[in-house]
């Protein structure tokens, strides 16, 4: 694939609206990112605040803890950190510069002040509202189908902005048509690209992603998955891999000031995509560049595989990105085409179906286990073993399996995202 190919330039660009800095749960930040935008609108601090926000955002900003808070979490504390202390030009990375001051001024601003949640009355799946009052002013902002795709704005009756496009640097709509990708074109797209046109993206991901998953592992975060798994399953360079990638989640879900190199999306999959192949890397020796594709490769599958599935919904993300750094970890072995479509069938055959409950700990547990069952499946074809058309969901060929994947993840499961959000809130 020669770099002036349409096809290849539309990898590079997938690459750098993805791979992109965020600190803290995607979800909660983007509510404060909001927060942080209506705010500026607004020119000055609210009395009162409405946040209405869809079943997937309120399940996935429940039980994290916001970053640079001082340990609250819930949306009214990702509100609250937005409007207090946010600087919106950071976008994602919005409350990365929070002084002590400030976190004292969050607390007291959500003692001080109204904060309602309600649930948004939409049926968008990605969904948050926020209306901002002060006096006789007031803001409304909408975020809708990604983290910072603002498509409404706003104030005391006058529309500032009303539209698909975002006032972000990566809005929805202009984002690349993902339906040229391909297991095929992906593997083609790594293996000849210049690792120059990927590097800074790749190496940043790399540095930013192994930072906080070494933090997992030395502190006391979450409930420690990463340190029970090299605890009580040895240090075998398959360990350590699922260990890093589930410490990444452990420091990241309990408040971890440490930003991550995010994919799909989601920083629990940006961790999974790339620590496991850092990891493997590193044990065997290969040369920088050679790392750098493999995490591509890997962070190119995951975007791939959850396409079809959507940013937020019933089915655990972690197991896309389990799988593709598996299939990352056979490349890096040697693997062609072959080996990569079959470690991702038996993978995706395996753990498709894993339910996402929200942000939380134990999303470093489900990670620990996608990433041991895409190397199960990389395993499984080294042994000559596979899953067969007919097999649950898989069928004859690698894109149609994964056609499959989404088919039940954004379809079959729709009923499943909304029981688990029903359980979650008590209703």
């Amino acid at each position: 694939m020669q770099p002036t190919e349409l096809q290849y330039r539309n990898y590079v660009q997938v690459l750098r609206e993805e791979l992109v800095p965020a600190m803290g749960c995607t979800e909660p930040i983007a509510v404060a990112y909001g927060a942080a935008k209506a705010r500026e609108v607004l020119g000055k601090l609210p009395d009162k605040v409405l946040v209405e926000a869809s079943g997937n955002i309120i399940k996935n900003v429940k039980s994290v803890v916001v970053p640079n808070t001082g340990g609250l979490h819930g949306i009214e504390a990702s509100a609250a950190a937005g409007i207090v202390a946010g600087k919106a030009d950071l976008v994602l990375e919005v409350i990365s510069q929070v002084t002590e001051e400030e976190k004292e001024a969050i607390r007291a601003f959500m003692a001080d002040h109204e904060i309602k949640v309600r649930p948004a009355e939409s049926d968008i799946v990605f969904d948050i509202i926020l209306t901002l009052w002060a006096g006789e002013d007031h803001v409304k902002l909408r975020i809708s189908d990604f983290h910072t795709n603002i498509v409404y704005i706003e104030k005391n009756g006058e529309v500032l902005l009303e539209s698909g496009h975002s006032c972000a640097e990566t809005p929805t709509e202009s984002m690349t048509d993902r339906s040229f990708m391909s297991v095929e074109g992906i593997l083609e797209f790594v293996e000849t690209m210049n690792v120059d046109d990927v590097r800074e993206m790749v190496e940043r991901q790399i540095n930013y992603n192994y930072a906080i998953a070494e933090e997992g592992i030395r502190g006391d975060w979450g409930a420690n998955i990463g340190s029970v798994l090299l605890k009580h399953n040895g240090g075998d360079v398959a360990t350590r891999a699922r260990a890093m990638a589930a410490a990444g989640s452990d420091a990241r879900m309990s408040g971890c000031e440490l930003p991550v190199i995010i994919a799909s999306g989601s920083g629990n999959q940006g961790i999974t995509a790339s620590v496991p192949v850092i990891v493997f890397a590193k044990d065997m020796g290969v040369d920088h560049d050679t790392m750098v594709r493999a995490v591509t490769l890997s962070d190119l599958l995951t975007i791939h595989l959850k396409t079809g599935i959507g940013r937020l919904s019933a089915y655990c993300g972690a197991a896309s990105a389990g799988c593709a750094a598996g299939a990352a970890i056979a490349w890096l072995h040697g693997g062609k085409r072959d080996e990569i479509a079959h470690t991702l069938v038996n993978s995706l055959a395996t753990i498709s179906g894993m339910v996402c409950d929200g942000a939380k700990p134990s999303c470093a547990a489900k990670i620990a286990l996608a990433v041991e069952t895409g190397l199960l499946g990389y395993h499984m074809y080294r042994d000559g073993q596979q899953f067969y058309s007919g097999d649950g969901i898989v069928t004859k060929g690698v894109e149609n399996t994964i056609r499959n994947v989404g088919r039940l993840a954004h379809d079959g499961m729709r009923e499943t995202d909304k029981e688990i959000i029903r359980i979650m809130t008590g209703v």
